[in-house]
C-alpha cells in the first residue's frame, strides 16, 4: 500500500511567513501550494526516491531547513491527503512532525476520538447542529449513514462530511500560485450602530489588508466590503479601484466610500470584512504619476512601517484605530 505523500506545514509569526516556507518546499518538490498567511501544502510522492526518504523523513528535512535558514520552527503534518495532513499538523504545537499512516485502522484511530468541530471544514454552526443530534465526535459521525447526514445538513454538505469523517478527501495539491484574494475581518464586541466606529474599524482593516498585499508584493484591482448585521444577514458591495493598488489610504478611502453608499442609518452591525480581489504582481502594475509630496512620502514610508510592525506588532498604527475587540 502506498504510504502518505502529502505535507502540510505551518509556521508561527507575522504575515509573510508562507513565502520562505514555499521556497524551502520548492527545493524538494515542484508541487507546492501556498496557503497564506502561514502554511503550505506539498505533494512529495515524486521526491521520495530522489532524496532516499519517505514523506515523514522529508517532513523532518523541511523542519530542519526552516530552523537553519530562517529560525522558524514548524508544525508538519504528513498524511495520504490534504485533509489528514492538515489535521495532523494542527494536532499539537509547532516543533514536531506528526504522521497519519495510509491504513484504515490508523486513520480511524486518529479521527474517531476527536470532537466533530476538529474536522476541517466544520464550523461552529455545523458542529452545534451535529451535537444536537448526539454526533459530538468524528467517530460517531463516521458511523452514521450518508443519507442521515444529508437529512441533517443537506445533500452536498452531508455527502462531504460523510467522506471527511472517514478520512477521505478528493482535493489535490495544486502547484503554487499567488493567492487570488486577500481578506481581513473585524468583529465588534456588541451590536455597533455608530458610523464613526464603523469607519475606525474599516481603517484598521485597510491597514491590515494593505500590509498583507505589500508583504506578498501584490496589488488589488477591486475591493469588496461585507457587512454582517445582528439578525445574521449580510450585505456585500464591490468597487473597482481607479488603478491597481496596495496603498493603505487608497484602500481605506474605497472602503469608506462603499460603507457610506450603503446608507445604513444606525443599523446594528456585528462585523465588517474587506476583501481585495483581482490580485496581481506589483511589479507588473502601473501607477499614475503624482506631484503630491505627501502621497509620495507616504508610499515610501509604508514598507518601513511594515517591517517595524512585523518585528514589533502593534508598535506603529494610525491614531484613529479602534481598540481590538
Amino acid at each position: 500500500m502506498r504510504g502518505p505523500s502529502v505535507l502540510y506545514v505551518r509556521v508561527p509569526g507575522p504575515w509573510g511567513t508562507w513565502q520562505p516556507l514555499v521556497r524551502v518546499l520548492a527545493d524538494i518538490t515542484p508541487v507546492v501550494e501556498a496557503l497564506p498567511p502561514d502554511a503550505a501544502l506539498a505533494e512529495v510522492g515524486g521526491s521520495e526516491r530522489y532524496f532516499d526518504r519517505d514523506a515523514l523523513g522529508l517532513g523532518e528535512l523541511v523542519r530542519v531547513r526552516m530552523l537553519a535558514l530562517y529560525g522558524l520552527d514548524c508544525a508538519v503534518g504528513v498524511g495520504p491527503n490534504p485533509l489528514l495532513a492538515r489535521m495532523a499538523a494542527h494536532d499539537g504545537p509547532p516543533g514536531a512532525v506528526r504522521c497519519v499512516a495510509d491504513t484504515p485502522g490508523s486513520i480511524a484511530a486518529f479521527l474517531d476520538p476527536k470532537p466533530v468541530a476538529a474536522l476541517h471544514g466544520v464550523g461552529p454552526k455545523t458542529a452545534g447542529t451535529l451535537c444536537a443530534y448526539g454526533l459530538d465526535s468524528i467517530g460517531k459521525v463516521a458511523a452514521v449513514s450518508e443519507a442521515t447526514l444529508q437529512r441533517i445538513l443537506g445533500a452536498k454538505q452531508g455527502r462531504l462530511l460523510h467522506e471527511r469523517a472517514r478520512g477521505l478527501d478528493r482535493t489535490r495539491v495544486v502547484a503554487y500560485g499567488p493567492p487570488a484574494t486577500a481578506g481581513a475581518a473585524w468583529r465588534f464586541d456588541r451590536h455597533e450602530t455608530d458610523a464613526a466606529e464603523h469607519h475606525r474599524a474599516l481603517l484598521a482593516l485597510a491597514v491590515d489588508l494593505g500590509r498583507q498585499l505589500r508583504t506578498d508584493r501584490q496589488v488589488a484591482r477591486s475591493l469588496s466590503l461585507t457587512v454582517r448585521y445582528a439578525d445574521r444577514s449580510t450585505t456585500t458591495r464591490t468597487r473597482t479601484l481607479p488603478e491597481p493598488s496596495a496603498h493603505t489610504p487608497v484602500l481605506a478611502a474605497a472602503a469608506r466610500s462603499l460603507h457610506e453608499a450603503l446608507g445604513l442609518q444606525r443599523a446594528r452591525v456585528t462585523a465588517l470584512s474587506l476583501r481585495a480581489e483581482g490580485l496581481g504582481a506589483d511589479r507588473l502594475a502601473g501607477s499614475q504619476l503624482t506631484f503630491d509630496r505627501r502621497t509620495e512620502n507616504a508610499r515610501r514610508l509604508e514598507p518601513v512601517l511594515d517591517r517595524i510592525t512585523a518585528r514589533w506588532p502593534g508598535a506603529v498604527r494610525p491614531a484613529s484605530l479602534p481598540r481590538a475587540s
